[in-house]
């Protein structure tokens, strides 16, 4: 029998371990930097990340994404993920935590 686990603790631990990958240029990690838009986990412990980058021109933009992939499938859980990587918003400063705020003197 298949070990149950609750959507809402595994989309926690998603977290969890995006906040372990950090932007090379910026040293906080990409969660509080506001580059993750959105995370869904449906039943089947499928993932789909709608992530974003500082600029359509990071010097990350092949590497990133890839990277936010192999992290979140080590997942114990975890079946499939997709990252959807969007410039719909932009990414701005304002999309920072306080965390990334603080971390960076900006506050």
């Amino acid at each position: 029998m298949e070990e149950q686990i609750d959507v809402n603790d595994l989309g926690e631990n998603i977290v969890r371990t995006l906040k372990t990958i950090f932007d090379p240029e910026i040293p906080v990690d990409i969660y509080e930097l506001g580059l993750i838009y959105d995370v869904f986990v449906n039943e089947n412990y499928d993932v789909k990340i709608l992530m974003t980058l500082t600029s359509p021109n990071c010097p990350v933009a092949e590497t990133l994404p890839m990277e936010v992939k192999e992290k979140v499938s080590s997942i114990n859980m975890v079946k499939e993920v997709e990252i959807e990587l969007t410039f719909d918003p932009p990414w701005e400063k304002d999309m920072m935590s306080e965390e990334a705020k603080l971390e960076l003197g900006m506050l």
